[in-house]
């Protein structure tokens, strides 16, 4: 067994370790800090373009990774999915989304250095963060053009860097599989690990909160306008439910 297979057989793991660990202390010790430290009150012009357009890019990038580690080649050549028009779907909407999110990361990197009280709200963590992701998405753009065929020479990841993926929840890791993959791919997954391993300490701890009950909470109402009725203080009438 090789350096590279040893690699890519433990450092996933110690990944793992970090993440699930560090999120525990983060929500046992940290909650008030359990947050994105929005910035909508110094700036929302710009915020109200850069954030749809990355959340909705990182949105369709994440399924996308789902789609293509989780789901073995078998499976969508059993429905009559050929491997070229697999490739052809993914090269299509991998770079669309990927664009999306570089376009909204940059538009939000932008703003936050651009505008004063925003940048002066802007943490070490946060620095890191954006660096990290940052790369992970450009690095990520430049696999699904070079490594996955739509420039450079074709690379079936499924026989490859998905088995590996797989391979690590079973407990059964096949580093050897991930060393066989194009630099370009090793280098994504390599940025993608070092990324959930900051996940817990920056604002990207806030995807784990599912805004499940964002559709269902009262209206928020900060004064009322409307007098109360007799023998009732004003603001004491039953909430109506949200949407």
């Amino acid at each position: 067994m090789s350096a590279g297979d040893t690699f890519w057989d433990i450092v996933p793991y110690v990944t793992l370790a970090i993440l699930v660990v560090g999120t525990w202390w983060r929500y046992r010790y940290d909650k008030f800090g359990w947050t994105t430290r929005s910035s909508e009150l110094y700036e929302s012009r710009l915020l109200r373009i850069a954030s749809p357009v990355f959340h909705f890019g990182i949105l369709v990038v994440v399924v996308g990774h789902v789609i293509g580690l989780v789901i073995p080649q078998s499976w969508t050549d059993a429905i009559g999915i050929s491997e070229h028009g697999y490739h052809v779907q993914a090269i299509i909407l991998g770079t669309i989304a990927g664009a999306s999110t570089l376009v909204g990361i940059s538009l939000l990197i932008y703003r936050r250095r651009t505008n004063g009280p925003v940048f002066s709200a802007t943490t070490l963590n946060d620095k890191v963060m954006y660096i990290v992701l940052v790369a992970a998405i450009v690095v990520g753009l430049a696999t699904t053009l070079l490594g996955v065929g739509a420039v450079g020479e074709e690379h079936n990841y499924r026989q490859t860097v998905s088995p590996w993926f797989r391979s690590i929840w079973v407990l059964q890791p096949r580093g050897e599989l991930m060393a066989e993959a194009p630099f370009t791919f090793q280098l994504h997954t390599f940025i993608g690990l070092v990324l959930f391993a900051i996940w817990p300490f920056t604002r990207l701890v806030h995807a784990f909160s599912a805004p499940v009950g964002y559709l269902f909470r009262p209206y928020i109402v900060y004064r009322s306008r409307d007098e109360a009725p007799p023998g009732r203080l004003v603001g004491s009438e039953p909430r109506r439910r949200g949407w």
